[in-house]
């Protein structure tokens, strides 16, 4: 696409561009409606780029395929929390959360539940977003939104965990896991008692915070070969999907609708 600015015109004094896209069509059009064309091209261009099977665990789409197993789902969330969970449950995958008409949705990449009370929420972030610390509290809200029905009680409130695994460092500081809750600043050994966690994972992280399985699967995540047989079932199943004719063609479906 090739984008080339024109002058201003009319009593208008709106800003034209003319825009020169795949179709080889010149459009002149208003800044906000050229933004929204470039802004779709772009994303569409990003998700056509990768053919379904280049796809690894750390693309969006095979990340929500790999963790509708429970049986990968699980152990995902054990290895990252340090915890055993008897079982997860699915109310819905890639659940899109709508309050309200006037509301922002929240498409959550995997919303499980354990059974015991707890809320489970994994999203896979490859571009770096500086908005993610205020995304993590808006799907909090969203989640609690969700949980509670009108004239419940506050305390029926879920514990709820919202972790975002990064192909980055969002805080620069090199560790492969940053994990908040909410404190008392005069004493932090005071805890707010809210049950709400939020985790943030780096897979490039340098310091020695994890345990060697932890970085195994941070490792593997980021594009090296496994390490471990939790690693190793986690490959065969990304092959194994890449092998899945219905998954390919949703994979399609998905990319047309951008």
């Amino acid at each position: 696409m090739q984008i080339s600015w024109i002058f201003a015109s009319g009593k208008e004094e709106v800003m034209l561009l003319r825009l020169k896209i795949c179709t080889g069509k010149n459009l002149s059009l208003s800044t906000t409606q050229a933004h929204i064309i470039i802004k779709v091209e772009k994303k569409r261009s990003v998700i056509m780029e990768k053919a379904f099977e280049e796809l690894q665990i750390k693309d969006d789409f095979m990340f929500s395929v790999i963790m509708r197993n429970p049986k990968l789902c699980k152990p995902f969330l054990e290895r990252i929390l340090g915890i055993k969970i008897s079982r997860i449950e699915y109310p819905k995958s890639q659940e899109t959360i709508d309050i309200s008409a006037d509301a922002k949705s929240v498409r959550l990449d995997i919303y499980v539940e354990d059974g015991k009370e707890t809320v489970y929420n994994i999203e896979m972030q490859t571009t770096e977003n500086r908005n993610l610390p205020k995304r993590t509290r808006y799907y909090q809200g969203m989640i609690d939104l969700n949980i509670l029905e009108k004239g419940d009680n506050y305390k029926d409130l879920k514990r709820s965990f919202v972790i975002f695994v990064c192909t980055f460092d969002l805080f620069g500081e090199g560790r492969h896991i940053y994990t908040f809750e909410n404190r008392c600043i005069q004493n932090p050994e005071l805890g707010l008692g809210d049950d709400t966690t939020k985790i943030i994972l780096n897979t490039k992280g340098t310091m020695d915070d994890v345990n060697p399985e932890m970085k195994k699967l941070l490792n593997f995540i980021d594009g090296k070969e496994p390490e471990d047989d939790f690693t190793r079932e986690l490959d065969e199943a990304v092959k194994s999907v890449r092998k899945n004719e219905k998954w390919r063609l949703d994979y399609m479906t998905l990319q047309m609708n951008y």
